[in-house]
């Protein structure tokens, strides 16, 4: 075999593209570990996003539709027991609000500013509730967004030094040595940004729409809490 042949065939037996697969495959364990962890927290960052995006948006309808209800309704005891084994926060603010009204309502004596002040403050600790519970697991996805990075640094620092080890041991500080172990340890570096990219982006997003619940409730909140103090005065 001509010396051209050798070449050819060498030349045919180097990969023709980034391949993530084998990169990870041939990463010292460390690495492996570093880049498995860094997976598994992008899959939670995930299910977490789509499942609390999709709790929110459920939630805002179905409070849409029970607060439309809510004020056109004349007997709102009825319509209460109707809603009340149902999964609706604003149902829960106007409960939390109607059982405090009548504790304060109940005696002879009737403490009006006291009242509203009770209202008040138990209606806006149920709103609080609720804006708690949907962003119950946001706080994952801002700990991925910190830390996934430096996770992925770490596993890049560590492939790093192995790499520099393996020179020392071959004597031969050659492109051809180095670039493969330098290269599994930037992996490590690019997966810890696909996990945190998305955590970041979701983190926000979700956020937002929390608070934009929390106003939603609050205003309704607000409202009730005037209608009662108007029948407190009649």
């Amino acid at each position: 075999m001509t010396v051209l042949a050798l070449l050819a065939s060498a030349i045919t037996a180097l990969p023709t593209r980034l391949d993530p697969v084998r990169l990870f495959l041939d990463a010292d364990v460390v690495v492996q570990v570093v880049i498995g962890g860094l997976l598994l927290a992008s899959i939670a960052v995930w299910t977490i996003t789509v499942a609390v995006w999709w709790k929110l948006g459920s939630a805002e309808r179905r409070c849409k539709a029970y607060e439309a209800e809510f004020w056109a309704a004349k007997d709102v005891d009825a319509f209460q027991a109707e809603q009340r084994k149902k999964d609706i926060p604003s149902a829960r603010v106007a409960q939390t609000g109607i059982a405090e009204w009548r504790r304060s309502t109940g005696g002879k004596a009737i403490d009006r500013d006291g009242t509203r002040a009770r209202l008040a403050g138990a209606m806006d600790g149920a709103v609080a509730d609720e804006a708690e519970r949907m962003s119950g697991r946001l706080n994952l996805l801002a700990t991925v967004g910190s830390v996934a990075p430096f996770v992925g640094l770490f596993g890049t620092v560590w492939g790093i030094m192995d790499s520099f080890f393996r020179i020392g041991q071959q004597q031969n500080s050659s492109l051809a040595v180095v670039a493969p172990g330098i290269a599994e340890a930037l992996f490590a570096t690019a997966i810890g940004l696909f996990a945190a990219i998305p955590a970041v982006i979701a983190y926000n997003r979700l956020s937002h729409r929390v608070n934009r619940f929390e106003s939603r409730l609050f205003r309704f909140a607000d409202r009730f809490h005037a209608t009662l103090s108007r029948e407190m005065e009649a």
